[in-house]
């Protein structure tokens, strides 16, 4: 008789990679399936409909070489699964060169439930700190339930809303802004 040892579920292993040269065609690949699955789940950044791919690789390839861009890439067993950016002020904005823009954050549907949207905002809040900024600035469609719900929950305070943030499917959906100020 064969007896058969209960295997566990292995740990996933899951990273935040702060991207900072052009990425492999995998990796390329991977960020834009990506992409495309939190678009049609309705968590695009800015994208309602999913983009061609030429487009949407362009894009990426484009937010990784900008000075003026941090990207950070969420993996889940190696496969690249999310991912935000945090934009620096111009450099001749002196009076709020002390705050950056968290943007373009989104973990894949698949890999919702491992923590990697909360990491990828500490991560943002880490590189800020590190570069000397003290606020984090976002803002995001009040039908981002979860996100929100995020971002209330890691310290980020709501100061206003705006009534037509974006314009989705012939209606205004409203967007939420919020701040916080680095410790």
């Amino acid at each position: 008789m064969m007896h058969t040892a209960n295997k566990q579920p292995s740990t996933p292993t899951i990273s935040i990679d702060h991207v900072k040269e052009e990425l492999s065609l995998s990796d390329l690949n991977d960020l834009c399936d990506a992409t495309d699955d939190a678009i049609e789940n309705g968590g695009g950044f800015g994208w309602v409909k999913l983009p061609a791919r030429d487009i949407l690789e362009r894009y990426w390839q484009g937010a990784i070489i900008m000075p003026q861009r941090d990207v950070f890439l969420a993996r889940l067993n190696g496969t690249i699964c999310g991912t935000v950016q945090m934009v620096h002020t111009p450099h001749h904005n002196e009076a709020q060169s002390h705050a950056v823009q968290m943007t373009s954050h989104f973990v894949a549907p698949w890999a919702r439930e491992h923590g990697l949207a909360r990491m990828l905002v500490t991560r943002v809040e880490q590189q800020a700190k590190s570069l000397g900024k003290t606020v984090v600035n976002l803002d995001v469609r009040e039908t981002q339930e979860a996100a929100i719900s995020l971002y209330e929950s890691m310290g980020y305070n709501h100061y206003a809303t705006h009534p037509a943030y974006a314009y989705i499917d012939g209606h205004y959906i409203a967007g939420k802004y919020y701040f916080k100020i680095l410790s």
